[in-house]
């Protein structure tokens, strides 16, 4: 796909964001979408285009009145989003639709009208995984990090501070969950969870959702908003169980994402001014930083303890403060994708001045899919 020849022209989060206990998981993903439409001006009968996880989008077409030429509903956890917006980019590039419509809504806190999740006994995960006890997330990605502590002497103080860094940005934004400030002694004092995460390297669990809409850039002139331009996309996908990971100390599949965006994108790793990296655990954007090819390997956790990626840092990072701090419903690409956009706009809470790129790189399961979506302001 050529770059910059589609643009996010509607962006948006619900309305509350937290705990929402009066919409549905359909009745946060209309919300957010109509938030999106108004944001740019338009109506459903406007989009001929779209896309969603964790809801089908045939349940969501008919709920808003859309009758779409084109869908999507690839579902492969929380990078659902960046690689909904890589399809959308190109279905538009092919002229297959015109204003696409990428939605989220989950309540991930209050369970209203979400479905139930279950790990299915003939499943590889099922057959393989579950018989050992694994008690969801947090004892899952323990495998991996625990070998990368193990290999690069990454210290439980150092994974801490991610978490006390984007508590800084969060501490920035009006609309985060948690924004009093934290300190390492915090974090490894706070209940431990599975070693070594302690509840402080966790995400948050949360209601809310978020919408982007999507045309091309010749159009992009036509809307109120100030057009955020695609780049560069890429994603891809390693094993849906953990423990077959090729190599617990790095993502195969962030290693095919990441770099398939930045060739796309035509851009090196001094280009970008704002990054967003997943963080549904303290150790992702460490992870992040290597595969993407930022830092040598065993490098990231010294440089984000470093304050390199702190409000002042050379590599602002998390700016809404993440899934540990901001929000983070079950599925938290949308969140960040929703950030990059506002500091390509210009209208973060905690703006990067003078930014004009931005990399979006999200994990789905553990570290079982990844998408990578890269930003800029600047018209082609």
């Amino acid at each position: 796909m050529p770059h910059n020849t589609v643009a996010v022209v509607g962006a948006a989060e619900t309305t509350k964001m937290g705990v929402i206990t009066d919409l549905s998981q359909i009745g946060l993903h209309a919300d957010a979408a109509l938030n999106a439409m108004a944001d740019c001006g338009l109506k459903p009968s406007d989009i001929d285009g779209i896309a969603c996880a964790n809801e089908t989008p045939v349940q969501l077409a008919h709920y808003l009145g859309i009758t779409p030429t084109w869908i999507d509903g690839t579902a492969v956890g929380g990078c659902s989003f960046m690689i909904h917006v890589r399809h959308a980019a190109a279905a538009i590039e092919a002229g297959l639709a015109k204003t696409i419509l990428i939605t989220h809504g989950e309540s991930g806190k209050s369970r209203i009208g979400n479905p139930m999740r279950a790990v299915h006994p003939q499943s590889l995960n099922g057959q393989f995984e579950q018989p050992f006890g694994p008690m969801g997330p947090p004892s899952m990605f323990t495998i991996p990090v625990l070998r990368y502590m193990k290999t690069y002497g990454v210290t439980e103080e150092q994974i801490a501070q991610v978490a006390v860094v984007q508590r800084e940005w969060a501490s920035k934004n009006p609309r985060a969950t948690f924004r009093n400030l934290i300190t390492t002694d915090d974090v490894l004092n706070s209940r431990m969870i599975a070693w070594p995460f302690r509840l402080l390297m966790c995400c948050l669990v949360t209601d809310g959702g978020g919408a982007l809409i999507l045309t091309s850039a010749d159009r992009a002139k036509d809307f109120p908003t100030k057009p955020v331009y695609i780049l560069g996309t890429g994603e891809s996908a390693e094993t849906p169980m953990i423990s077959q990971m090729e190599d617990f100390t790095s993502s195969r599949a962030f290693r095919v994402a990441g770099p398939t965006a930045f060739k796309e994108a035509g851009i090196a790793h001094k280009d970008v001014d704002h990054l967003m990296i997943y963080d549904a655990f303290a150790h992702l954007p460490i992870y992040g930083l290597e595969d993407l090819g930022f830092l040598p390997k065993g490098e990231a956790a010294a440089f984000i303890a470093g304050r390199n990626t702190a409000p002042g840092g050379s590599l602002p990072l998390n700016t809404n403060g993440g899934g540990l701090s901001y929000m983070h419903s079950g599925m938290y690409g949308m969140y960040a994708l929703q950030e990059s956009v506002r500091q390509m706009r210009g209208i973060a809470p905690a703006q990067i001045p003078g930014a004009k790129i931005s990399v979006c790189h999200g994990v789905g399961g553990m570290f079982a899919a990844s998408g990578t979506v890269i930003f800029s302001n600047q018209a082609p």
